[in-house]
């Protein structure tokens, strides 16, 4: 699952165990003015990017899962990939060439250096890579599952791929990069906790406490010019209404009825920004009747209004999603204009009957039965606890009924549910679809064959068991070629495959939960200006926090 289906959830259950905290994390509330109490003179930002749970723990080691969310505001990638449009930032790197399909030079740039004043240099950059090789629980982005070797020559570091992977360049750009010169020296870099990061990012680690923690900014940071905010305070307490009443300039965190609370609390200058994130579907498991038959799916994904299921799902912040397993209105220049209505699917309850009767499926009374007259029954599951979800479910199975089928809805717990998805061990099961931004692994991860393994043994892609020669082909082919026309046809095709073969049946967009003020800074990503996620971790925020200017007081 993603982070963005999960986050609005996350919030509820995290709210609840905060709470308690809420005094005390605020005991010493910042307050984002300047000197003299007015909006406009900031240079402090109070921000909702991370969660204690209840406390801070102090890691700020990279290439840890429990690290501090706002880790990735020292430590900075090759080159930042906004996953809403799929356009790539030259970072470390000023940018990368392929001069085949199995090699990725990256070039480093010039000029760049450590917190503590050292030079980064492309032998930092071997070393990080060689670091995951060395301790592959710490490749946290899959770099080695595509890499032969790393080399330097001169400022450039050249990968070379275990096979032709055109796409892998784009993962291997995300890979943060750390100083050799403080981590050789660490004896087991897996479990150090990093307590004083050493990053080249643009803020370095100023008090930490269970409560609260702080950043500043770094002033060696090589584009320093472009960084606004002085100091980032980030309390372990963020409920929504800590997030309210508490003067926040940025968080990432569904708000229920945002408008008459988060808008309300400062109608002048707080604005939120709810993008589409992955697609949450239906993923039929295509290893059992009636599931494996295109006809069924079809009926089912006509027999729905996604629209309705949307609005009671996310309250409306959110639209339906498109059957193509695109992010729109985000990845429409690559979307095939050929396809009608963009890939959605609209609701055609006449259309739906007649192909559940080419699965075999007839109209009695009303219910639908099959050739022997017994009932079409299906099971869904969902998640435990994850309010949205079930809420779109629920509507799933309203609609279903009404149109004569049997719905059975399943709630696992977390884990196991992730257990069953990942085995195959279901009929039909809520889930994430794309939101990388990267065709190849959105596409890959839906129906690639290199996933596709027996029911009972754990997958992490292709849960839905899909087999099509068409797709393996022409996945394959987008995994070598290095020309971008070839590689929007070859994205048009799968598009094709997606929206008429339904290896998923597409419900609506998980949310992306940006909440902001321009109180005290202005610039923040919208509708009309979405050069980055509103999200406040991974490498994206780096785009923010380097874009954001001080509010005219």
């Amino acid at each position: 699952m993603t982070r963005t289906a999960r986050s609005g959830r996350r919030l509820a259950a995290i709210a609840a165990t905060v709470a308690v905290l809420a005094t005390a994390a605020c005991s010493a509330p910042v307050q984002n003015k300047g000197d003299d109490g007015a909006a406009g003179g900031a240079t402090s930002m109070l921000i909702a990017a991370d969660n204690g749970s209840p406390t801070f723990d102090r890691n700020f080691n990279p290439y840890s899962s429990g690290k501090r969310n706002t880790t990735t505001y020292m430590y900075e990638p090759l080159v930042i990939i906004n996953e809403m449009s799929g356009e790539e930032t030259p970072w470390l790197a000023t940018g990368y060439e392929q001069p085949d399909a199995k090699t990725v030079v990256f070039t480093i740039r010039d000029g760049v250096t450590w917190s503590d004043g050292e030079p980064l240099t492309a032998e930092d950059v071997k070393y990080s890579f060689d670091l995951v090789k060395k301790h592959p629980e710490m490749d946290l982005k899959g770099a080695w599952s595509h890499l032969k070797s790393v080399e330097v020559d001169g400022t450039t570091v050249v990968m070379h791929l275990k096979t032709e992977d055109v796409p892998a360049a784009k993962i291997l750009a995300q890979q943060l990069i750390v100083p050799e010169h403080i981590w050789s020296e660490v004896k087991d870099p897996v479990t150090w906790t990093n307590e004083e990061p050493v990053g080249s990012g643009p803020y370095t680690l100023g008090e930490f406490t269970p409560n609260q923690y702080t950043l500043t900014k770094n002033d060696k940071y090589w584009q320093a010019d472009k960084v606004a905010v002085e100091e980032l305070v980030q309390p372990a307490a963020n409920s929504e209404l800590d997030i309210v009443n508490n003067g926040y300039d940025w968080a990432y965190a569904f708000m229920s009825d945002v408008e008459d609370t988060w808008v309300k609390a400062d109608p002048e200058n707080n604005t939120y920004w709810f993008p589409a994130g992955a697609a949450i579907s239906l993923i039929p498991n295509m290893t059992k009747a009636p599931y494996d038959d295109v006809d069924f799916r079809k009926g089912i994904a006509l027999a729905l209004d996604k629209q309705v299921i949307a609005d009671k799902a996310e309250q409306g912040y959110v639209d339906r999603a498109s059957q193509t397993g695109l992010m729109l209105p985000n990845q429409e220049a690559i979307l095939d204009p050929s396809i009608p209505n963009q890939g959605y699917v609209d609701q055609d309850t006449d259309a739906a009957l007649a192909s559940f009767e080419k699965a075999g499926y007839t109209k009695k009374g009303d219910k639908l039965v099959d050739s022997s007259g017994k009932p079409l029954k299906v099971t869904i599951t969902t998640p435990n606890g994850w309010s949205d979800w079930l809420q779109g479910v629920e509507q799933v199975k309203g609609q279903l009924t009404a149109i004569g089928i049997d719905v059975t809805v399943v709630q696992p717990q977390a884990a196991a549910y992730q257990k069953e998805l990942r085995t195959g061990d279901f009929d039909m099961i809520m889930g994430t679809v794309g939101g990388t931004g990267q065709p190849f692994q959105d596409y890959n991860g839906l129906m690639g064959s290199e996933f596709l393994l027996p029911v009972g043994k754990t997958s992490a892609g292709n849960f839905g068991r899909f087999e099509s020669k068409e797709a393996d082909e022409l996945l394959a082919e987008l995994k070598v070629t290095t020309d971008e026309a070839k590689q929007l046809e070859i994205t048009h095709q799968l598009e094709q495959i997606t929206y008429e073969q339904l290896p998923m049946i597409a419900l609506f967009y998980g949310g992306s939960w940006g909440l902001f003020s321009n109180k005290n800074f202005t610039g923040w990503p919208s509708a009309d200006d979405p050069y980055a996620s509103p999200k406040t971790w991974d490498s994206t925020p780096l785009l923010i926090l380097t874009h954001l200017e001080p509010a005219q007081g």
